[in-house]
Order: C-alpha cells, then structure tokens, then sequence
C-alpha cells in the first residue's frame, strides 16, 4: 500500500532562512506585527520587505493556480508516443507486404515492385527490347521464307536491319 502523502505544515521544505520569513511575512499579513516590525525582524529594508512579500503572494498565487487533470503533455512523452506509432507503422507495413508476396505467389505473379526496382540507368525499356524482339523474329522469319525462295525481304526492314 502506498504511503500517504504530507499534508500541512509538516510537509513544507526549505531553509531555516525561508521558513522564518515566511513566519515573519505570514504575522504581518495576519496583523499580529506591523510591517516596519517585521522588516526589522529580518534585518532588512522595508522596500526590500515588501519585494519579499509580494514575491511570496506571488509564490502562492502560482501555486494555487488550477491544474489541467490527467498526464501532462511533455516533449518526451510525445518522442515516445511518435516512436511506438513509427513502429506500429512499420510493423503494419511489413505485414502488408508480406501478405503482398504470398498472394502473388499464390496467384503466380511476380510483384510490381521488382520490375521498376530491376532498372537501371541506361537499361533499355521492356516495351522497347520486346519491340526489337518481334522485329529480330520477324526478320528471321523473313529470311528463313527468302532462302524458301517464296518471298524477298522487304527493303524497309533491311534499311533497319543496316541502321543497327
């Protein structure tokens, strides 16, 4: 079981010094002393008395402000938060192509990614190489039915067939 926290007095911490100007400054707010009294009591000016008490109404007004409820929202917390989504992200994504690769398999495709990620720079495009491709078969066949000796090959495609 946990402890329970200090409440009142007993749970207020700080100097020797402090306690005791907060004492002197708590008589004078009260009235039991006046402030040229309580100024002398701590061995300063009474300008420098006033400077004291009203930082220490300050202290308790800021301390006494209303806080948001809940965890609070810190630099840190969000770098974990993002890390925790970023890996979540990742996972989901590895699964996702996973699950990618094993349909295709399963359907006998090869996945789209691996033709672009083969390309290189200078490689010749795949609807090009299958354009020379036919154009190869149709020259063979060409020559094939020339040496038959049913057909001469057309001058247009000898032209390519230098130009290379």
């Amino acid at each position: 079981m946990a402890k329970p926290k200090k409440m009142g007095p007993t749970a207020l911490r700080g100097s020797q010094q402090a306690k005791r100007a907060m004492v002197v400054i708590l008589e004078a707010l009260a009235g039991s002393s006046g402030t040229t009294e309580a100024a002398e009591r701590l061995s300063i000016s009474l300008s420098r008395y006033y400077q004291l008490e009203t930082r220490a109404l300050q202290g308790m007004m800021t301390a006494l402000e209303p806080k948001p409820r809940g965890p609070r929202k810190t630099p840190d917390g969000e770098i974990r938060a993002l890390r925790a989504e970023k890996q979540a992200v990742e996972r989901e994504l590895r699964r996702a192509r996973s699950l990618l690769r094993a349909a295709s398999r399963s359907v006998g495709v090869k996945p789209a990614g691996k033709r672009a990620a083969s390309k290189k720079k200078g490689a010749r495009t795949r609807r090009g190489s299958r354009g020379r491709t036919v154009l190869k078969t149709l020259k063979e066949d060409m020559r094939e039915e020339s040496q038959d000796g049913t057909q001469e090959p057309d001058s247009r495609v000898a032209a390519t067939d230098r130009s290379k």
